[in-house]
């Protein structure tokens, strides 16, 4: 008994590694380049520009919350690439000139990045 009660205080196990659609992770990279997100951000696979201004997106999926208090989840990234400032009041990150089908493109070639 004490063992159940236990058992269900545990925090949900960790999702495993998202594996993002290829031809998603494709447009998702067209997408970042005409955004401009490489204005801030150190990107793999965006040569140049390699902006300092926001973190580097190297091994994204690994990331453990969205800018440090969101869930790192598909539709929580789609709709903070698109609106940070209504994702998360406060944000640096402007909103973007993305449609919700680019942010979700975005969002799954971030996921493709690994640290491994």
């Amino acid at each position: 008994m004490a063992l159940a009660v236990g058992l269900a205080g545990c925090k949900n196990p960790v999702e495993t590694r998202r594996e993002p659609d290829s031809a998603a992770t494709e447009r998702g990279l067209v997408a970042i380049r005409q955004a401009g997100c490489g204005a801030c951000h150190q990107i793999p696979g965006l040569d140049w520009p390699r902006g300092r201004l926001g973190p580097s997106l190297e091994g994204f999926d690994d990331v453990g919350l969205i800018a440090g208090q969101l869930p790192n989840r598909p539709d929580v990234l789609a709709a903070f690439v698109r609106n940070a400032p209504a994702a998360k009041p406060g944000s640096t990150m402007p909103a973007m000139p993305v449609t919700p089908q680019q942010a979700e493109d975005i969002a799954a070639y971030l996921y493709g990045l690994d640290h491994d």
